[in-house]
């Protein structure tokens, strides 16, 4: 009983001190927003006709299947043509802020709802990344992506310098931010404009109010105490949510794995030759004949696809078998995007499996980008690359890794 004891406290520490997986999330973030990024560049001379006013699947039959599955998308707000370029441009400019790791916490926010508010506007258009890609982008919003590789771990670092050196940092883009946002999203419930499923708006508010509690609690607390309790239920939830995204890659890859089991053509090993010889998925003729020309090879990756889906989560307890297998996974997706001209699904799926990565690998990853990018920097120019930082440091309002506290010992005031 006393050593049951002795796990279970080890275990609620760990949950409840840190945020774990700093680099695995830093990779989500950066996979997924640099994903939806690529595409809605690609797709900007035919956003017209995917998610405008005048495209296939029109207003009135948007509006009317939104009113039957009460989804979430700020693009039925209007009908009009300068409402739908202004949301595309900020889908655009927030998939690249959090890309670059500014203020995470609310692009995190911000790149949920643009992300939603174009899928949920036609809700035909894309393939299974864009599901992958719904679903994660809700997910990133409890986590605390921003803790390494990330402007926001710059600017932590130089605000930490900065109390070092006895000089007061004052944050005055935060507070303005968080009231901006305030009040569109005040503005947004009087006009009925969140009518519908609940769970958004109640997330939009909470993330919202925690920002401000974050702030009071920075401005206002006399001692350090209430930053520590946040810091553990921030700790919790970013756990839970890192949980999570975990258990939907695993759910992902087993029922793809089961349901192809029970198909003929994955049965008999013939199941990859067929897309290799449909136009659609044919964007390399030549490559695809190729690939299909050795019948074994092809059952062989047949069957090796099937085997590599189902086995995977019992394999997350091996390193090793677990290593192997999600190279092998990310292989097949990297050759999925350019034999079968996929690319955005592979980069999400890519994403994804980037959550079981070895944190060495990814620090040596970090190394070397930091390296290069060294190299490539003309010679006095900028400021260096930022060491990574325990994943300790964050809040449960906005940008985790501004919560270094003030040398005194009382929370630096901050948004």
């Amino acid at each position: 009983m006393n050593r049951f004891c002795v796990v279970l406290s080890r275990v609620i520490a760990r949950v409840t001190d840190a945020a774990l997986g700093p680099h695995q999330t830093a990779v989500i973030r950066i996979g997924f927003s640099l994903t939806w990024l690529l595409f809605l560049l690609r797709e900007f001379p035919h956003r017209q006709e995917l998610y405008g006013p005048d495209g296939p699947w029109d207003w009135d039959l948007a509006e009317q299947l939104v009113a039957t599955n009460d989804a979430f998308t700020v693009l039925l707000w209007s009908d009009s043509q300068g409402w739908f370029e202004a949301v595309y441009a900020l889908g655009v400019l927030w998939s690249l802020l959090l890309l670059l790791g500014w203020r995470t916490r609310t692009m995190s926010v911000l790149f949920m709802v643009g992300v939603l508010a174009l899928q949920n506007r036609s809700v035909f258009m894309g393939d299974g990344g864009d599901n992958v890609l719904h679903l994660m982008s809700i997910y990133l919003v409890f986590t605390r992506c921003g803790q390494v590789w990330s402007l926001d771990a710059r600017r932590a670092r130089r605000a930490a310098a900065a109390r070092a050196r006895g000089e007061r940092s004052r944050d005055r883009v935060g507070p303005a931010l968080w009231g901006v946002l305030g009040l569109s999203l005040l503005l947004a419930t009087l006009a009925g404009r969140m009518d519908g499923d609940w769970f958004i708006p109640v997330l939009l508010w909470t993330v919202w109010l925690a920002q401000a509690l974050w702030w009071l609690v920075g401005r206002r607390a006399g001692t350090g105490q209430p930053r520590i309790l946040l810091d553990v239920v921030a700790n919790i939830v970013h756990n839970g949510a890192l949980f999570v995204i975990m258990a939907e890659a695993c759910l992902i890859y087993a029922t793809a794995g089961w349901y192809k089991v029970q198909g003929s053509r994955w049965q008999d090993g013939t199941a990859v030759y067929y897309p290799l010889h449909l136009e659609y998925f044919s964007p390399w003729p030549a490559l695809a004949d190729l690939l299909s020309a050795s019948g074994t090879m092809v059952m062989l990756v047949t069957y090796a696809t099937v085997a590599v889906q189902v086995a995977f989560p019992f394999t997350l307890f091996n390193r090793r078998v677990k290593n192997l297998l999600l190279t092998f996974m990310i292989i097949e997706h990297a050759v999925i995007a350019v034999v079968l001209g996929l690319p955005f699904f592979s980069l999400a799926m890519i994403a994804a499996d980037a959550v079981f990565l070895p944190t060495s690998f990814l620090r040596r990853l970090g190394d070397l980008v930091a390296r290069a990018w060294g190299r490539l920097r003309p010679r006095g120019g900028g400021a260096s690359v930022p060491e990574q930082r325990s994943p300790g440091g964050g809040s449960v309002g906005e940008d985790p890794v501004e919560a270094a506290p003030a040398r005194d010992g009382a929370p630096s005031p901050r948004t």
